[in-house]
């Protein structure tokens, strides 16, 4: 008899929910759904890629726990964030009939969280929906949080909304069928939350990440319930991040400005630009002399170790334009009154926000990256 996973909560008062995580979800989905959502018509958006692998079982759990159900298949890769394709998927939903108890069934990763969250955030003024995340990424932090959105070409995430889901069930068997390379991406969202507040995560992480990336059920699921307890005790703690939740983004200053310079699904997957951006940021640190330069050292060993990017990339052989990725920060929508917020580092699991860092320093740190 398999043991119910044990629900981790969401305490966000009426907006509160569970996070479920564990293998088999998947399949019973539609039961787990059933009790938290009003309605029987569900809508579930996917991508071409996940699609030929769990569309169907979502599909049947779905129908089986008493719901009609409507599917769309998106396009994958972060190309999907755009206006064209969230107006095509709001027409599909409008012509499936969907009402306000509708429920809309995220499955995939965090760019169908954040697309098919934000289409149910403005859906008829708002419908619940539900995350299904089958990436690691996703798992440990996008699916988690309310943060919808899509891209734009100023910038990531530029047009969204806070639409917290009423569940996550995060199905730890769809791993088995993550490339590597996504995983890897996955697993530097993992390292973040030892770098924000947790030293003894990350030396375990440094001690385990080959166990965790080698999918040694005992490691990842460690490494997945520990992550996602930081991710739910911030939310709570901050929903609309305008505190301690801005944490959350180390590394996603630069990150975000390499994926936008170098073009969503262009040379580096978001968790890929977040490992290169958490480099950056703890050289910036060092640089600054706010943080030991042997901490900074460790964070881009352990990294590249893990076969992450540390560096950013060069399209067509060229190094990018540190003025260009300096001009994307200023687009950030972290900016306030004018200053690009920073998270930096005085050490490992020494993370703080920082508004006042000078253009030029970060420039710096921007030519020397883009150099090496």
């Amino acid at each position: 008899m398999t043991v119910p996973p044990e629900p981790l909560r969401v305490d966000l008062g009426a907006r509160s929910y569970d996070i479920l995580t564990g293998p088999g979800l998947l399949e019973t989905a539609g039961d787990h759904i059933a009790k938290v959502i009003r309605g029987r018509s569900a809508f579930i958006v996917t991508d071409e890629n996940v699609a030929p692998h769990y569309l169907d079982t979502v599909q049947a759990s779905l129908t089986a726990a008493g719901f009609a159900v409507s599917a769309q298949v998106m396009p994958a890769g972060e190309q999907a964030k755009s206006w064209t394709h969230l107006q095509g998927l709001l027409d599909a939903m409008l012509t499936a009939r969907l009402e306000r108890f509708s429920v809309v069934v995220a499955l995939g990763g965090g760019v169908i969280g954040d697309l098919a969250g934000f289409a149910a955030s403005i859906l008829l003024r708002g419908v619940d929906f539900v995350q299904l995340p089958t990436t690691l990424l996703s798992q440990v932090d996008s699916s988690v949080g309310g943060k919808t959105g899509i891209n734009t070409p100023q910038g990531k995430n530029l047009i969204g909304t806070f639409h917290q889901p009423r569940l996550v069930l995060a199905d730890t068997a769809t791993l088995d069928t993550l490339p590597d390379r996504e995983l890897r991406a996955g697993y530097a969202e993992v390292a973040k939350y030892g770098l924000i507040d947790d030293v003894p995560f990350w030396d375990w992480l440094e001690a385990n990440a080959p166990a965790v990336l080698a999918r040694e059920p005992a490691a990842l699921a460690h490494a997945i319930h520990t992550s996602c307890v930081a991710k739910a005790r911030v939310v709570a703690a901050d929903e609309r991040e305008s505190g301690v939740r801005a944490l959350l983004n180390l590394g996603h200053t630069f990150g975000h400005a390499l994926e936008a310079e170098g073009g969503y699904g262009g040379p580096l997957l978001h968790g890929e630009a977040v490992s290169v951006g958490m480099v950056m940021a703890f050289a910036l640190s060092a640089e600054l002399g706010l943080c030991p330069a042997e901490d900074a050292a460790r964070v881009r060993n352990h990294l590249k170790t893990c076969g992450l990017p540390v560096d950013p990339p060069r399209p067509n052989g060229a190094p990018m334009d540190p003025r260009r990725l300096l001009a994307h920060m200023g687009s950030d929508k972290k900016v306030e009154a004018g200053h690009v917020t920073f998270v930096l580092a005085r050490g490992i699991g020494r993370s703080y926000l920082d508004r006042t860092v000078a253009p030029d320093r970060v420039l710096a740190i921007l030519e020397q990256a883009t150099s090496a």
